[in-house]
């Protein structure tokens, strides 16, 4: 585990403000993504705003001095919000630039252009970065580097909250479901097999969408449209899902920033630990599922300590587990 330097901490900083306004500016842009125009229907003009990509949306009224206004100004604010984007863009290649210069891309492209999608769609917030991929936005809350050999990953798995309204999540997606937006990142992802969880690239790289066990009553199976991947239930989560979540501006390989919703840090190596104890887990995962834990241990007791190791602050997480993962604690 490396520290970062003073330069690469400032960069960081101004990598998270440029990102944030960047989000902003393609939201505000996106606004006025579908257009408005005028429509002939018996002989007069409408002014008609389409709200989706089918050209479905509704009439604003008949020509007249209010809609011509009206035109104006959605006209006026589009040429705005689209001159304030591209402004923000040509900002961010200079800053994937210095960021490159300063070995400050981690993230791989294909999970940094997955997570872009998600954030431009406004449906980041219902998924949670979850394996190792995670280990990414735990650098940067700690201002380090960690070794190599604990971030090599050609996975990345998807939590997704069920709590959530789906048909909120499915209705941002514009009717393509995530399997959709993973093919804007990557036009080659397929699902691997029918009714899946899992899709994959050309080049193997894997996508798994995952929610907690459900209860009787939440028979449902979790898909944001037809032929979707479809979540699988996966036990031990229920902790990950209810512990806090971190927002966390990491930075691609290619120098661009890019956010990352993760669980709490001591919520991820308490559930490390408990898989690396599973009997049932594979053996070729189990040391280093330890070993991550570990690290993050060092990373918390060194470089976070606003986030206590004690049973009374992981309230969200099973006691005897907390307990158990303190007391493995080397200081």
């Amino acid at each position: 585990m490396r520290p970062l330097s003073n330069q690469q901490r400032l960069h960081l900083v101004n990598s998270e403000q440029l990102y944030e306004n960047w989000l902003d500016a393609h939201r505000r842009a996106s606004q006025y993504r579908y257009g408005m125009h005028w429509k002939k229907a018996g002989g007069h003009e409408y002014l008609f705003r389409v709200r989706d990509r089918r050209g479905n949306g509704k009439s604003l009224g008949p020509r007249s001095p209010l809609t011509e206004q009206r035109f104006a100004e959605f006209t006026s604010g589009k040429e705005r919000a689209e001159a304030r984007l591209k402004g923000i863009e040509a900002a961010l290649v200079e800053q994937a630039r210095l960021n490159k210069a300063l070995r400050l891309g981690r993230v791989p492209e294909t999970v940094a252009r997955i997570l872009r999608e998600l954030a431009v769609a406004n449906v980041a917030n219902d998924f949670t970065v979850l394996g190792t991929q995670a280990l990414y936005a735990y650098e940067v809350m700690g201002g380090v580097h960690f070794l190599a050999e604990l971030l090599a990953s050609g996975d990345v798995d998807l939590l997704y909250d069920r709590r959530r309204k789906l048909t909120l999540a499915a209705k941002k997606m514009d009717g393509h479901g995530l399997l959709g937006l993973l093919k804007k990142a990557d036009r080659s992802f397929e699902p691997v097999g029918e009714n899946t969880f899992r899709a994959a690239n050309a080049g193997q790289f894997m996508v798994d969408l995952i929610v907690p066990p459900g209860d009787m009553r939440d028979g449902h199976s979790i898909s944001f449209a037809e032929g979707d991947l479809v979540a699988s239930e996966v036990p031990g989560l229920e902790w990950l899902i209810n512990a806090p979540r971190q927002h966390v501006v990491a930075i691609a390989e290619d120098g661009r920033p890019i956010e990352m919703q993760v669980a709490d840090p001591r919520a991820f190596a308490i559930h490390k630990m408990w898989l690396s104890e599973k009997a049932d887990r594979s053996p070729l995962k189990r040391p280093r599922d330890a070993a991550q834990a570990l690290i993050l241990m060092q990373l918390i007791r060194e470089h976070l300590p606003h986030l206590p190791l004690e049973s009374s602050a992981l309230r969200f997480l099973p006691k005897a587990l907390v307990e158990r993962f303190v007391s493995r604690d080397p200081a």
